[in-house]
């Protein structure tokens, strides 16, 4: 059984993380194994499963590597084969959610209907029926990933109350933020989901010490995990050779830095900050977890940041939820009565 509520007050359920690779600039082929990956998480009883960042078309890595004067056939190709939000392939993994009755956290670079060249670093949370019930769009790409994406908003800043769950979720940087975190903890979020790519470069890992982002993860998460009193649900990417080739080009140095970066690691943790699965490095494959939803209430007697363990009438948090406009028209009928005809959101489709 995928999840029930027993006769003792548990609210049992099993999630999944998958640590899992896609083809590089393929967005055929990521698309694919995606659906390959719901099946497969569904068939070991999973009501969640959680895919790593840019999950489809593959992370930009390459930014952190070269010039950014070297790069452009790069960004291209990766333009070229990213997803939109509302249209075209996501369909297809939708449609695998609800075939297969399971809740998917899909990591992946969007692309706006309106520019070609314009993208966001996305995590979109699908039903089991195949509905798109949030997209949350990185508040603000990181370093280097400036390079490849826009800045994102808060529209997608929430929890979403599911049939079983109370699921929220951050990607990569963003589970460092506390004031994005303090949101989610605020709307009762029972799951976290975060998403990471499988090595990302801060320092030449051939020079000196390299960013340890297996550590940075597990800090992380360990850490939003006691705060907040929830299960992390933590997917990161696995760096293969098709990955290395593709991104260094016959480059040996930019191989060399590649292979030399630690890699990212997947795990479900506990609210006590306890590992309850993860996985080897280098080595595909599902991570999953029973967990007991019930049993966050316990611990809230303890640490309730979004309670009774807070301030409310000395501390507020004010959220702008609205996706920004390209585009407000003002009709000559509303300019004499002072009126805005407002568009669509950016990057959203026209009704």
């Amino acid at each position: 059984m995928k999840g029930f509520s027993g006769a003792d007050g548990s609210r049992r359920t099993v999630v999944a993380a998958a640590h899992v690779t896609a083809p590089l600039f393929d967005l055929r082929g990521g698309v694919a194994k995606a659906v390959a990956v719901i099946a497969e998480a569904a068939a070991a009883g999973a009501r969640l499963v959680v895919f790593p960042e840019s999950f489809i078309p593959g992370f930009p890595v390459w930014a952190g590597l070269y010039r950014p004067i070297d790069a452009h056939r790069f960004f291209r190709r990766f333009a070229e084969s990213a997803l939109q939000s509302d249209r075209g392939p996501i369909g297809e993994i939708a449609a695998a959610a609800a075939r297969h009755r399971i809740f998917v956290s899909l990591g992946f670079c969007e692309v706006s209907t309106t520019s070609p060249g314009c993208m966001w670093n996305a995590q979109a949370l699908i039903s089991d029926t195949g509905e798109i019930l949030n997209l949350h769009r990185k508040l603000v790409p990181t370093f280097y990933e400036q390079l490849s994406w826009n800045r994102g908003d808060a529209a997608g800043l929430r929890v979403v109350e599911t049939s079983f769950a109370r699921i929220g979720g951050l990607i990569c940087g963003e589970n460092n933020n506390p004031l994005a975190r303090y949101v989610l903890m605020s709307e009762g979020e029972e799951i976290h989901c975060s998403c990471y790519p499988a090595i990302w470069p801060f320092r030449n890992p051939l020079g000196g010490a390299p960013y340890d982002l297996k550590d940075a993860i597990r800090f992380r998460t360990a850490a939003h995990a006691f705060e907040a009193k929830v299960f992390c649900v933590v997917a990161a990417g696995v760096l293969d050779e098709a990955t290395i080739a593709a991104v260094s080009e016959g480059d040996d140095e930019v191989e060399r830095m590649m292979r030399a970066c630690p890699r990212a690691s997947s795990m479900i943790v506990g609210p006590t900050g306890e590992i309850l699965a993860d996985r080897p490095s280098d080595s595909e494959g599902l991570v999953v977890a029973e967990i007991d939803l019930a049993s966050l209430v316990e611990l809230k007697q303890h640490h309730d940041m979004a309670g009774y363990y807070n301030r409310h009438e000395l501390f507020s948090l004010r959220v702008r939820r609205e996706r920004p406009r390209l585009l407000e028209s003002i009709s000559e009928d509303a300019a004499d009565q002072g009126e805005v005809e407002p568009q669509a959101p950016f990057g959203a489709a026209a009704e």
